[in-house]
């Protein structure tokens, strides 16, 4: 169980503010901080980093704490078992793959399995300025596993790729959590990844989490079914006769989706939907 419950001023867009972090995740589980920027969701996941320290609080990992304003505990950086990756993957460019990933491990038995794990066997020995940003993020991503943490923090780590490469890797942190069972938090702008990743959705505005629920009881109302579901990305609207016709952008597929005037009325490309069923029939939800 992580449990923190922290105060820490921070810049907002509406000024300086007392951001209040009351967040517990259970051991295993896949949660993702959700906000704005400048909301405070980055500087949350530095506090239990211990990348920065809170100006008061309280910081446990399994019953263990890390930081304790009151008692004055701050365990060290390299004390705290965190995996961090970076938005702009922080690799070292003189080191190859595999000495990037050798760099952070604590079992070198361990590192081929990494690198087989995240694809990248047969480029191992390359370095990070010959690779693509989907494979540095592989090799991120890997090197943060190295390391064995207890909790795995993601900031925003797929924002700079591309669609298609995006959702290979979204299925692939998916198919990794799934195996290995590390805590993860993810700081995302992505409804549809946080629907296609996470269990848990902590809402932040200005420092404060002002919602906590699954992704369908954060970002939908409760009323749909759950017998069928998924989120795409509107590529086109047409109006067809008295009803519309959505292509959708959904993982790596185009597909085409009917709606009602009711439900693409407001739609425009680049939005992102939730098609569920409603009475055997699929209906779609800008969310």
């Amino acid at each position: 169980m992580i449990e923190i419950d922290v105060v820490k001023r921070i810049k907002t867009a509406s000024g300086e503010v007392d951001m209040h972090a009351k967040v517990d995740i259970e051991k295993g589980g896949f949660c993702s901080l959700f906000g704005k920027s400048g909301a405070g969701k980055t500087t949350v996941m530095r506090l239990l980093a211990g990348l920065t320290d809170p100006d008061d609080g309280i910081i446990k990992i399994s019953g263990k704490t890390w930081y304790d304003k009151k008692n004055r505990i701050n365990v060290p950086v390299n004390k705290r078992k965190c995996g961090f990756v970076f938005q702009d993957y922080a690799l070292f460019p003189n080191m190859t793959v595999r000495r990037n990933i050798e760099y952070a491990s604590v079992n070198k038995s361990n590192v081929d399995m990494l690198i087989d794990m995240v694809g990248m066997t047969e480029l191992k020995d390359r370095k990070p300025a010959t690779l693509s940003g989907g494979q540095r993020q592989r090799v991120a991503l890997a090197r943060a596993l190295a390391a064995e943490p207890e909790i795995l923090l993601l900031d925003e780590p797929f924002a700079a790729l591309d669609a298609d490469m995006r959702n290979t890797l979204q299925n692939e942190l998916k198919t990794i959590h799934d195996k290995l069972g590390v805590t993860t938090i993810l700081v995302s702008h992505d409804k549809g990844e946080v629907f296609k990743l996470t269990d848990k959705v902590y809402v932040m505005d200005d420092g404060v989490i002002t919602k906590v629920g699954s992704p369908e009881e954060v970002f939908t109302d409760n009323t749909i079914s759950g017998k069928f579901k998924f989120t795409g990305r509107v590529l086109k609207v047409e109006k067809a006769d008295c009803l519309y016709i959505l292509t959708l952008s959904i993982g790596a597929e185009v597909g085409h989706v009917v709606a009602t005037h009711s439900e693409a009325h407001d739609l425009s490309a680049g939005d992102r939907v939730l098609v569920y069923t409603k009475a055997f029939n699929p209906s779609v939800r800008k969310i």
